[in-house]
């Protein structure tokens, strides 16, 4: 099943001699479960085009659909909601709430979504992160590699379709940076959640169905054709 279908985005910043073509005319599409990571060199676009794709910045050109809904056709209010109940974000920074404990920040998309948690999904997450005993720490109290933790369980709770994550061991040691890697794959695999990483070292890539390169705005799939 199609997830996520990018048709012909492009992106500029600037103009005149400042003018830089951040991404040029992408397209490539998802299927449910897929693992995807996104390499390439500090400002050939990788980013750019994450951010695109989560609506987090509005392309000049093209369409993004997540699960046949077209991103760019919806109103600011209508697509804040849409990316909040259908995209999971987990960025090298981790973004959580100081004053929050480790449950708190896992939950705290549903309850923007006056949502109540399910309190077995809560449960099976802090399990899947290894956080049981650590549910009631503040950030913190937490290391770096368990703070990232907490941010993939708060991307994962909502069931996302789609999880986006930029550079999500950036702050890590390898060891954690492993087990980050591990559950990503899980929320590829066990939860049938669509991952698209972006990642500068190959290494990680390993895990991933499938790699693609970002090359002065262009998006190349490595072992395949042009996408």
């Amino acid at each position: 099943m199609e997830i996520l279908k990018v048709e012909n985005l492009s992106k500029v910043y600037g103009t005149g001699e400042a003018r830089v073509e951040a991404l040029k005319q992408v397209s490539f599409s998802m299927e449910r479960g897929e693992f995807g990571a996104v390499v390439g060199v500090s400002g050939s676009g990788k980013s750019t085009l994450l951010n695109c794709i989560g609506g987090l910045d509005e392309a000049d050109k093209g369409k993004v659909f997540l699960s046949g809904r077209d991103l760019f056709a919806m109103g600011e209010n209508e697509r804040t909601i849409f990316r909040r109940q259908n995209i999971g974000f987990i960025f090298q920074s981790f973004h959580l709430i100081p004053e929050l404990d480790v449950e708190q920040n896992i939950i705290f998309p549903l309850l923007l979504d006056y949502k109540k948690p399910e309190q077995q999904r809560v449960d099976e997450i802090l399990e899947v992160l290894g956080l049981e005993n650590r549910r009631r720490h503040l950030p913190a109290q937490l290391s770096g590699g368990q703070q990232q933790r907490v941010a993939i369980g708060r991307a994962l709770i909502t069931h996302p379709a789609l999880v986006l994550a930029d550079e999500p061991t950036g702050n890590l040691d390898s060891q954690s940076s492993q087990d980050v890697m591990d559950l990503l794959c899980k929320a590829s695999r066990h939860y049938q959640q669509t991952v698209l990483m972006i990642t500068h070292n190959m290494k990680l890539t390993a895990s991933a169905d499938r790699v693609f390169r970002v090359t002065d705005g262009e998006l190349k799939e490595l072992g395949g054709e042009t996408e």
